[in-house]
């Protein structure tokens, strides 16, 4: 488990929200599924861990999106331009918690920015029912291996535990990992996934209406989609 409560360092996933039609409808999925309780905030709806935040819920389209930190929104939203990326909305202020802004890789691939001030972002991570870790699935992954090292500083790294996958991981300059890059041959979109951790894949895959679940080098973990369409990963680690 891990408990954050400063600003990550530049590139690692730090927040987490759903845009979904019917926040009220989600609340419920999600609070039976995982437990959380909820807030409302200039962020939109918090959903809660032990009175904490661990991702966000607004209304929308367009499903889960992950915002990576910075410590300096526009000049990263700069970087983003500079690489090839796309700034769809520019920084901006959000009510006294920190400046976010939103970018598209050059696959098209949609994230966020996020520079905490009063806010960090997740303030539980690594544990069930919190956020554990953040892939990029695109069709075309050579253009996000060039982009993401160039805007944040990653390294990469090949992933010897899947061989028959083309997976790179995403290094910050410390080492520390904080994602990956999986090309697809074929992939429709190219688009960031959310897993949270677990204690019990199968049981909480029943609690969100079933399905398949598979053993993996990393832990017990399935892919599945909320009543909206919007597809999201659990896994229990050993």
């Amino acid at each position: 488990m891990s408990d954050v409560n400063e600003n990550q360092p530049l590139g690692t996933p730090t927040w987490v929200t759903l845009r979904v039609p019917d926040v009220a409808a989600a609340k419920k999925y999600y609070g039976r599924v995982f437990g959380w309780s909820f807030e409302d905030s200039p962020l939109g709806t918090l959903c809660l861990l032990r009175g904490v935040p661990v991702a966000g819920i607004s209304t929308g389209e367009g499903g889960w999106t992950v915002y990576l930190a910075t410590d300096d929104c526009d000049a990263t939203a700069k970087a983003v331009d500079a690489a090839g990326g796309t700034v769809s909305e520019e920084p901006h202020d959000v009510g006294g918690l920190g400046r976010a802004a939103f970018a598209a890789d050059p696959t098209g691939a949609v994230f966020g920015l996020w520079q905490g001030g009063t806010f960090p972002g997740c303030r539980l991570v690594n544990e069930p029912d919190t956020l554990v870790r953040n892939d990029l699935v695109t069709g075309n992954p050579g253009p996000a291996r060039a982009f993401y090292p160039a805007v944040f500083g990653f390294t990469l790294d090949g992933n010897p535990d899947l061989p028959d996958f083309d997976f790179t991981f995403l290094r910050r300059p410390d080492g520390h990992e904080v994602g990956g890059i999986m090309g697809v041959p074929g992939a429709p979109s190219s688009a960031w996934g959310t897993c949270f951790e677990v204690a019990d894949t199968d049981a909480t895959l029943a609690k969100a209406g079933g399905g398949t679940v598979d053993d993996t080098p990393y832990g017990r973990s399935t892919t599945f989609r909320d009543p909206f369409g919007v597809e999201l990963s659990i896994i229990a680690r050993p």
